[in-house]
């Protein structure tokens, strides 16, 4: 590709959205939280509130817009859906187009720390024959990547398609790379099922199966299967700890996600509340996000009016079953690298190692045409952010017999 296609368009929130979330803000009506202090009911006022106050009087969401617009950005109507996406272009001998799919409660901020070592990587320390083309869209739905008004039946598979059709279809790429996380991770892996013949190869940071939110009971993250009597203790505690941290979550959000969006939409402190448990207990540690990393996205889920389509995601996943798109194996042909990290670690299992062999004995493992699996000790569910080093590498790694 010798020109990019489209003129850059910056992102601007306009003043009038900005005085109108500092009014929100400062008016917020504020319940007791009594017996709160340990934070087992959820989201302490002590904690949200200095947050919220700070949001609406400390804040500089304008030196975060120049932050963010250190980075080209975009907008483009991909066949009705409205897509923002981020670009820095590739420094190198021959930089291959990547697109990097975000999750929930994500935003495409979220890449920014890897963002500069995969396109430029010999200005890092890195080798130049590794760099990309790095493309990274709001989910549709998500951020800027709003209205969503004409496909409100938006899922992970369907974002796939758009994703496709922005990397060949208006971008022009003949073939082009993808990575993800989370909700991601599985835009990522639908990519590497229907479209293996158009990608270099994927890499994801989780190893799910394409029909995770498929069935009856797909927000339940038990699969409605009772805890095994007799387990070691440490094993039942870490179940416990795991259904704890994902249960109101996946349902709410399969469930009642305009219920839950009503409110949300309407109440900045309300949103804060809902997304910073996720921030807060997803992480790897108490330090993965500063105040004004929470608040910068924060500010851009609120400024895109995208909670609710955000959240409806997850509705839509499990409402539009995944079916396949071919009957080959492994279902997902595009070669595939995987991060695992330990903040995630299924029960039983405390090392690299064994969280590698855990998915290899696991019936996800058939799904992928793995070729670089690789866990870390550390890291939460953020992992380019929290571990944008790591990340690169393995990220790098996957892709460097592929290019």
């Amino acid at each position: 590709m010798t020109s990019f296609p489209l003129e850059p368009s910056p992102i601007h929130v306009p003043d009038d959205v900005l005085d109108d979330l500092r009014r929100r803000l400062t008016a917020t009506k504020w319940p007791l939280d009594a017996g709160n202090d340990d934070g087992f009911y959820g989201v302490r006022r002590t904690q949200l509130q200095a947050l919220v106050e700070y949001w609406a009087d400390g804040f500089d969401w304008r030196a975060a817009e120049r932050a963010i617009n250190a980075f080209e950005h975009y907008r483009v109507d991909v066949n009705g859906v409205p897509v923002h996406f981020m670009r820095k272009p590739g420094v190198g001998p021959a930089p291959i187009p990547l697109i990097l799919s975000h999750g929930w409660p994500w935003t495409f901020w979220h890449w920014s720390k890897v963002i500069g070592p995969l396109a430029d990587p010999a200005a890092y320390g890195g080798d130049p024959a590794d760099a990309f083309d790095v493309i990274v869209p709001s989910l549709p739905g998500f951020g800027f990547s709003t209205p969503l008004t004409n496909q409100p039946d938006m899922n992970f598979w369907k974002i796939a398609d758009v994703w496709h059709d922005l990397m060949t279809g208006v971008l022009g790429y003949p073939k082009y790379a993808a990575a993800g996380c989370d909700v991601g991770a599985l835009v990522t892996g639908q990519l590497g099922h229907k479209y293996a013949d158009e990608l270099y190869a994927i890499h994801i940071g989780s190893g799910l199966k394409l029909t995770f939110f498929n069935g009856d009971r797909g927000w339940d993250l038990s699969g409605g299967n009772p805890i095994p009597p007799n387990l070691p203790p440490a094993i039942h505690d870490r179940i416990i700890e795991l259904e704890r941290r994902f249960a109101a979550h996946l349902a709410t959000h399969v469930l009642d996600p305009s219920t839950l969006g009503f409110g949300l939409a309407d109440s900045p402190a309300g949103m804060l509340a809902w997304i910073l448990e996720r921030w807060l207990s997803w992480s790897g540690g108490d330090k993965a996000f500063s105040d004004d990393d929470l608040l910068t996205n924060a500010t851009i889920y609120w400024a895109g009016n995208a909670i609710d389509t955000s959240i409806r995601t997850y509705a839509n996943n499990n409402r539009y079953p995944w079916t396949p798109s071919h009957d080959r194996t492994p279902a997902i042909e595009a070669p595939t690298g995987i991060t695992f990290v330990g903040h995630e670690d299924p029960p039983g299992v405390s090392t690299p190692e064994e969280r590698v062999q855990n998915f290899l004995n696991s019936d996800r493992a058939e799904w992928y045409n793995h070729v670089n699996l690789t866990a870390h000790p550390g890291g939460g569910h953020f992992i380019p952010w929290e571990l944008p080093t790591e990340w690169t590498d393995d990220l790098r790694r996957t892709f460097r017999d592929y290019r």
